[in-house]
């Protein structure tokens, strides 16, 4: 097969995750291209069942899995979906899963506002998953974000730290809130870092060479067409 791209045509839960797990016996790389880990998808593969909500569908089969750059990324939750999946006897290497070094991340404040925002709409919810994947967006698009590859260099961050958390302790501020714990936040970040990093690569790359080398490559998506922040049912959309 060429190519291909599989996306939800309503607002999720069509099916995705089994046309997926059907397409990647037949393609050489799976990447996943947008979106967060509030999208879930569940594999049958003989007796066992896998649940996924970031991890691309290939790497229950060995297939090279990718996470690209559109991605917002949870590394705590990244860190428990490859441990799970490990517990069920899932081989996840440097040779089978690679990671965009330019993914925004989710952090513990992005999840703080989002349901912040959510307790206090009250009849006007949004409905999110409240796992901070709007806000992370926010600040993705605001060049505020801290991405993968910041992570190797988190003692030099402080113009980036101060960009961030002014805006955030202005909103916090509007809920009441205290300013963000910016020491708290650097230490989370020094503890992740170095799982994430072992899988942060210029994904691209990667993704050229076995273009070029022939290979079938499979796009992930994440979440329907009607969840769009462009083409859906505006404002109860996704923000990827």
């Amino acid at each position: 097969m060429a190519n291909v791209t599989v996306i939800g045509a309503q607002w999720g839960d069509e099916g995705k995750g089994k046309i997926v797990d059907w397409l990647a016996e037949r393609a050489d790389a799976v990447v996943r291209f947008q979106g967060g880990h509030n999208a879930g998808h569940t594999l049958v593969v003989g007796e066992n069942v896998y649940k996924l909500s970031l991890l691309p569908s290939g790497i229950v089969t060995g297939t090279l899995s990718i996470i690209g750059n559109g991605v917002v990324l949870d590394p705590w939750a990244l860190r428990d979906e490859m441990t799970k999946l490990r517990g069920q006897g899932v081989s996840i290497t440097t040779e089978n899963f690679a990671l965009a070094d330019n993914c925004a991340l989710i952090l513990p404040i992005h999840r703080d506002l989002d349901g912040l925002r959510e307790a206090a709409a009250g009849s006007g919810k949004i409905g999110t998953t409240g796992r901070g994947i709007g806000p992370a967006y926010e600040d993705k698009v605001g060049r505020r974000a801290i991405r993968v590859c910041d992570l190797a260099h988190l003692d030099a961050l402080d113009a980036q730290l101060d960009r961030l958390c002014a805006h955030h302790d202005a909103l916090r501020a509007g809920f009441g809130e205290p300013p963000v714990d910016r020491a708290r936040l650097i230490a989370d970040l020094k503890e992740i870092a170095p799982f994430v990093l072992e899988y942060a690569q210029p994904v691209w790359k990667r993704l050229n060479q076995v273009r070029k080398a022939g290979a079938r490559i499979l796009f992930e998506g994440a979440q329907g067409v009607l969840l769009d922040v462009d083409h859906g049912t505006y404002p109860f959309v996704t923000s990827s």
